[in-house]
């Protein structure tokens, strides 16, 4: 069985189909499906379908660092006084947190400031986090890296780094998150995951972006994650059942589901 550590099925590019995109994740053998969140304006949207479904479904909670701007510690004490949130069962780790200087690095600090906030909320309620990173692995490890031996975890989502930056993220007791990119053409990324063990890696699909070959080009869903382990399972030529075992035991022991 197959987890998906990383969805958007929440978002409104799956209004129309929902339930058959659920449906199909089911049958391609995904178990569980973790829904991490972006900002204010997707609180709803996410804790309706968690509610739905409330073993299938588990819930991060955080500010996604392209949401951050100069409002952004009002954005905060929203998403973590939520009612909605505080309700819920499922709710499993911090997340989608960290920072992105792809597009524009105005907010630098504020970005900084904010995940420093959100790491400090994981720490103090013993919860793993789900960072996103571009453009920005140095800033972030140095800011992740300062709380090593504290008892924080998570996963560095949709990993792009090199084999270095692959070992330093493990060495601080973080997994890498692995998705769609391991199938590209160009990508980088299987020599990493050639080596660097199996019980780091997390598989995900960040739908509805990035999907995998033979997918690319069209809208991601859950169900296409079972391509990313047909493809790690070829790289490091292990068995499809036993890719899909320890990188779901992988899952379940960091965001501690059964």
């Amino acid at each position: 069985m197959l987890i998906d550590t990383h969805s958007h099925i929440y978002s409104e590019e799956f209004d129309d189909d929902r339930t058959e995109v659920v449906e199909r994740a089911k049958n391609a053998g995904v178990e569980k499906i973790i829904l991490p969140n972006i900002d204010c304006s997707s609180l709803e949207r996410l804790a309706s379908l968690a509610k739905s479904d409330t073993n299938y479904f588990y819930v991060a909670n955080g500010l996604h660092p392209t949401s951050v701007n100069a409002d952004f510690k009002k954005e905060l004490e929203v998403i973590f006084s939520d009612s909605t949130f505080a309700s819920l069962s499922n709710v499993v780790a911090i997340g989608e947190i960290g920072m992105d200087l792809y597009w524009d690095d105005t907010y630098i600090n504020e970005q900084k400031q904010a995940f420093a906030f959100q790491l400090d909320y994981a720490l103090n309620n013993k919860l793993p986090v789900i960072i996103h990173c571009r453009n920005a692995f140095s800033n972030i490890i140095d800011v992740v890296s300062a709380y090593k031996g504290s008892g924080l975890t998570g996963v560095f989502h949709c990993f792009l780094e090199d084999y270095e930056s692959a070992c330093k993220v493990i060495d601080l007791g973080y997994y890498i998150g692995v998705g769609g990119v391991l199938t590209y053409k160009k990508s980088t990324l299987p020599d990493v995951v050639t080596k660097i063990p199996l019980s780091s890696i997390l598989l995900e699909t960040d739908s509805p972006y990035l999907a995998p070959v033979p997918h690319r080009g069209k809208r991601n869903e859950s169900s296409f994650v079972a391509s990313v382990a047909e493809k790690l399972s070829t790289l490091l030529a292990v068995d499809y059942d036993k890719v899909c075992e320890i990188t779901s035991e992988n899952a379940k022991k960091l965001f501690g589901i059964a």
